[in-house]
């Protein structure tokens, strides 16, 4: 009975023009199911049965994107069910999968970093400006939309301090540090020979303030050129200012102020890469934390 309301159903789905991917997804997901329900309970399983259902694939490591299609395809079979009167509810219909796993911000080591700021080399205006670009994200951590639209007169060359217009027009101050600095200054000569009435700092070669699209599409040309093993974004750098500042300073209170955060809880993620970072020191380092040999094994004697 449980099978021809099965096959019923996926009928119905085929007869609608789904892609025979999505039928054999769907009889994938109601077998699952099935099986952890009792076929002969699924047609008339409550709430409670799917919660647990969820929950069990949940603890054996599902992620919350895969349990929100499984859930998909159980509310639209009861839906079909309630449709054509072979129950009165749909249970499925005021379940929630749990939310998407929060994923980490991508950032690179320091080492990595370093070396790929250090290979950005050239004296062509270009490349010139590209180093004061990159080596300035990396040292306030500037949104890529903050990095654009900074002008001339957002630089404070004697204090050292750059202003900065932040999500909702907030403005913060942010120290500049002294690889950066020294990377603007070169940059200022080969600017005035391109345009010297353009309030932008950063400009394309035609004069004109530089796009977000291109200060991407130029990272991503140096990280490939200079043989970065993954791809690399000027978030990325973004990101990895605010984990190796917390690394080294335990500070979040100011990480938060000099990212820009207006919520503690944003600035709280990079937390976890810190500890991850910690995590592969103590792993690395402890001796009581490395994995022993067999000739290991027997202590001596205090």
């Amino acid at each position: 009975m449980m099978s021809d309301l099965l096959d019923r159903f996926i009928d119905h789905l085929a007869l609608a023009g789904r892609s025979p991917h999505t039928l054999k997804g769907y009889q994938a997901d109601l077998a699952l199911l099935a099986s952890l329900t009792a076929p002969t309970e699924l047609q008339h399983a409550d709430a409670g049965k799917l919660k647990r259902a969820l929950a069990k694939l949940h603890a054996q490591g599902l992620g919350s994107r895969s349990l929100a299609r499984r859930l998909s395809a159980w509310r639209q079979f009861y839906h079909w069910l309630q449709t054509n009167e072979l129950r009165g509810d749909n249970p499925a219909a005021g379940l929630r999968a749990p939310k998407r796993d929060k994923l980490l911000p991508k950032a690179l080591p320091v080492d990595s970093a370093a070396a790929l700021l250090d290979r950005i080399e050239g004296d062509e205006a270009l490349s010139v400006r590209d180093r004061a670009i990159y080596e300035l994200i990396y040292s306030c951590g500037l949104r890529l939309s903050e990095t654009v639209a900074l002008n001339l007169e957002d630089v404070d060359w004697n204090d050292q301090l750059l202003r900065v217009r932040g999500k909702g027009g907030k403005i913060r101050l942010t120290p500049i540090g002294a690889e950066a600095l020294n990377c603007l200054k070169e940059w200022l000569a080969p600017r005035s020979g391109i345009a010297a009435d353009e309030p932008a700092l950063f400009i394309g070669r035609h004069g004109r303030r530089l796009g977000g699209r291109q200060v991407e599409k130029r990272l991503r040309d140096w990280a490939i050129r200079t043989g970065a093993q993954q791809h690399v974004h000027p978030h990325m750098l973004r990101h990895s200012f605010a984990s190796h500042l917390l690394q080294s300073s335990g500070d979040l209170r100011a990480v938060q102020e000099l990212l820009g955060h207006a919520n503690l809880s944003s600035t709280q993620i990079y937390t976890a890469l810190d500890f991850q970072h910690l995590a592969k020191v103590y792993d690395n380092a402890h001796p009581r934390a490395r994995k022993s040999g067999k000739d290991d094994d027997m202590d001596e004697p205090a």
